[in-house]
């Protein structure tokens, strides 16, 4: 199967071609850019393309990262996929961030796995899997003090950006090697290729409410007519 593997949810404008015979990546593209996804994603889809030889009619299913994240870049990255998927008439494949993280850490330590987001404004998102990859605590914004707590009750490990803070409040918890600030495009396009597209549509996983809202202090009304 060849696979194309969006994550616009980060600072990462990340694109690749997956070969899931082969299990390897053909051609990947992934600049951090902090903003402007709409501006660059659709070049680097080129660019990932033409550096593959492989032919857009030659794409089988199109995976894309879902959030939590940025609420621009993930609206960017699901609308692109979903257009690109109904152009080609193949699937769309939805894929939680927070998972894409946790999930091959889990794999490749076998202990339970927390992925945790910095959401700001003293919140995390956060994650709990078993080594097997079952949700042990659903996807969810939690203050870090109770995702700490959480993880320090599941003797998980805790990767992501909000790591240093969970370790901060509970310094018996175990962090990763390093700070995993996005997940690998890789394990996205692995985690796309088994699953049922009505089981993970490409629909925004938003955990928080956005902050810009309808005016409607100074509403003008409409005329009758």
């Amino acid at each position: 199967m060849r696979l194309l593997a969006i994550d616009c949810a980060h600072t990462l404008c990340a694109v690749g071609l997956f070969d899931s015979h082969a299990d390897k990546m053909l051609a990947v593209r992934a600049p951090d850019i902090g903003r402007g996804h709409a501006e660059r994603l659709p070049g680097l889809v080129d660019e990932v393309m033409t550096a593959a030889s492989v032919g857009y009619p030659e794409i089988q299913r199109i995976a894309v990262t879902i959030g939590p994240g940025s609420f621009a870049g993930i609206r960017v990255g699901v609308a692109f996929a979903r257009g690109l998927a109904l152009a080609l008439a193949i699937p769309s494949i939805g894929i939680s961030s927070l998972r894409a993280i946790a999930e091959p850490v889990a794999r490749a330590e076998q202990r339970s796995v927390m992925a945790a987001i910095d959401a700001r404004r003293q919140r995390v998102w956060a994650l709990l899997l078993d080594p097997d990859g079952n949700e042990l605590l659903a996807p969810g914004e939690f203050t870090p003090e109770a995702a700490a707590a959480i993880a320090g009750r599941a003797q998980a490990l805790v990767c992501g950006t909000a790591a240093p803070i969970l370790a901060e409040l509970n310094p018996a918890l175990v962090t990763a090697d390093r700070v995993i600030a996005a997940p690998e495009i890789l394990d996205v396009a692995r985690m796309a290729v088994t699953c049922n597209p009505a089981d993970y549509p490409a629909e925004p996983a938003y955990l928080r409410a956005p902050d810009a809202k309808p005016q409607t202090a100074f509403a003008v009304a409409r005329k009758a007519t």
